[in-house]
């Protein structure tokens, strides 16, 4: 069993939720030829890992939440809102601020 832990409503078994896909670049619609889209709406990666998804809290809060999960253990790291900035970069930002102050 996979917990999800849902910002809004707590820790939920992931039956709860929808997997929408792997995140990833979308092609800009005015240039991008079928193959690109076809390449980005149907071919994920698939990898062992650490991977960003996006999820759709379908029995709960009905919002999309953006999961960082080991695909190997199912190990949660992180789940914000989508447009929240990822979690590396607010650690980066935190250190960035610490050393202007110092």
């Amino acid at each position: 069993m996979i917990l999800l832990p849902c910002p809004y409503c707590g820790p939920r078994n992931a039956s709860e939720f929808r997997y929408i896909g792997e995140q990833g670049e979308r092609p800009d619609p005015n240039q991008a030829a079928p193959s690109a889209w076809r390449s980005y709406l149907y071919v994920q990666s698939n990898e062992a890992g650490w991977v960003i998804e996006t999820w759709w809290h379908a029995s709960g809060c009905r919002r999309y939440l953006i999961v960082e999960r080991e695909t190997v253990t199912n190990e949660v790291r992180a789940v914000r809102p989508p447009a929240a900035p990822p979690r590396h970069r607010l650690l980066d930002q935190a250190e960035e601020t610490q050393g202007q102050s110092s």
